[in-house]
Formats: C-alpha cells, sequence, structure tokens
C-alpha cells in the first residue's frame, strides 16, 4: 500500500503526501463514513484527564436504597422511565443491583413511571 513499484520491481519513485496521484474511489460510502468515525474518535480520545465516576451510595453512607424512597430513585431513572445503566450513572456493582430491585418494587406500587407516557 506504499508507493508504486518500478519497471524492475523497486520503489525508486515515491510520492509526497500531496502529489500522490488521484484514486478511484473503491471504498464504499459506508466504509468511508466508518473511517470517518473512526478518525473523529481518535481526535476526541487525545483530550485531557476524565474524571472517574464515583458510586454515590459508596461515597455517602447515609444514602439508603429502598423502594420506598422515589425522590432518590428518580435519580437512576431517565426521562423515559429507563434505568441508568452502572457506566453512565457510576454505581458500583454491588449497589446497582439493589437499586434495580428497589426501582422495579417501586414501580409495582406506582411510585415511579414505568414508561414515558406516565411522566
Amino acid at each position: 500500500m506504499g508507493a508504486p513499484a518500478g519497471p524492475s520491481g523497486d520503489r525508486t519513485e515515491r510520492y509526497d503526501r500531496g502529489d500522490r496521484p488521484e484514486r478511484e474511489h473503491t471504498q464504499s460510502v459506508k466504509a468511508r463514513l466508518r473511517a470517518k468515525a473512526r478518525k473523529k474518535a481518535r481526535k476526541q480520545k487525545k483530550k485531557g484527564f476524565i474524571r472517574r465516576k464515583v458510586c454515590r451510595f459508596c461515597a455517602d453512607s447515609t444514602l439508603t436504597i429502598e423502594y420506598r424512597d422515589p425522590k432518590t430513585l428518580r435519580l437512576f431513572v431517565s426521562e423515559t422511565g429507563k434505568m441508568i445503566p452502572r457506566r453512565i450513572s457510576g454505581n458500583c456493582a454491588r449497589h446497582q443491583r439493589p437499586l434495580a430491585l428497589a426501582i422495579k418494587r417501586a414501580r409495582h406500587l406506582a411510585l415511579l413511571p414505568t414508561s414515558s407516557n406516565y411522566l
């Protein structure tokens, strides 16, 4: 995929970045979009320090996970009524499991909405 080989097979004729001959588009549209997305992701990855998410329940021991407390549970439910996953909320696995159970129980008792239609 480097410079084209000469008549004897060696790469005598090299091109600089700007001198390369125009190639026809051999990539599909989808492949070009994927390449563009990868390039964008690499650019974004070079940004500075990203703060690590901390579990609220580990940080504050006074917070308890109870289905009877919809005010606390509402922080972990999206606008559409779905539970927010661990990777987004920052909860640890130890607290995400009882939190999910409490949200389900609160939904069953109609303390929390089951879908976005009821928000």
